[in-house]
């Protein structure tokens, strides 16, 4: 079959539930790789926060902070950033109705509040160390995206007042914060035209609401069977949970095990 390109989400994805790499996950990116095919990663987090799980699995290919960040083969590609102007504005914004923020730069993440819980229990499910305490980064650095804390029932005011950004939510006390045509599709777009890469080879995996633009963009999306029906209804197949050998079933389903 012709070289395929495949991009994988990581948390509910790659990881599992218990932020942990499944064995049989391991083996079926080897046996990809070793078949000659390309392995990138698609996801929200930051570079920081998956350099291990890169080296373990030997990738230097990634989509990150959602699309606003493309690094191919170990070069960067491809950077957006929040508009600083704007981004002031919603700040104070936020901080005027006590929603706090975390701010996210290739290099570094900080937040504006030192121990609100909101952020301690969001950024501890992922299973990562909790950010600096800096609340004048966003004004000392390019941020390529932010999470914003409040509840479901309070993001819609943030929709209303700042069109100019995308808010999709990750966890139930927690939104991303991107650029208004940010994702993870508009970032392997960008992959694909500097690689050379034909759309039908490209093989897309993930399970939340930040893949939904990815998935349908892709000619072989995966939507992983822990995923909810709003994210599997846009993919063209639909594997096992997580926690079953969801990606190893993915991958034989499509033809590529």
């Amino acid at each position: 079959m012709e070289k395929a390109t495949v991009f994988f989400d990581i948390d509910g994805t790659l990881l599992d539930e218990n932020k942990e790499l499944p064995v049989s996950t391991k083996e079926s990116i080897k046996q990809l790789q070793g078949d000659g095919h390309d392995v990138a990663i698609a996801t929200g987090r930051a570079p920081y926060f998956f350099k291990e799980l890169r080296e373990e699995l030997q990738i230097d290919s990634y989509i990150c902070f959602n699309g606003q960040y493309v690094v191919y083969k170990g070069e960067v590609i491809y950077q957006d950033t929040l508009n600083p102007t704007t981004f002031s504005r919603f700040e104070r914004y936020a901080t005027s109705v006590n929603h706090p923020l975390i701010f996210m730069s290739a290099e570094k993440y900080t937040a504006n509040h030192a121990e609100h819980p909101y952020i301690l229990e969001s950024i501890h499910s992922l299973k990562l160390d909790l950010p600096s305490y800096n609340p004048n980064y966003y004004e000392q650095s390019n941020l390529h995206q932010a999470l914003l804390f409040c509840k479901p029932t309070e993001e819609e005011q943030y929709r209303e007042r700042f069109p100019d950004f995308k808010f999709v939510r990750w966890h139930p006390l927690s939104v991303d914060v991107l650029p208004a045509n940010g994702s993870k599709a508009l970032g392997i777009s960008k992959f694909i035209a500097h690689a050379g890469i034909d759309l039908k080879d490209v093989y897309a995996f993930g399970d939340q609401l930040n893949d939904l633009e990815m998935l349908s963009y892709v000619e072989h999306g995966v939507a992983m069977g822990n995923a909810p029906q709003e994210v599997q209804a846009q993919a063209r197949y639909i594997t096992k949970h997580v926690n079953e050998d969801g990606i190893k079933h993915g991958l034989s389903l499509v033809g590529l095990l």
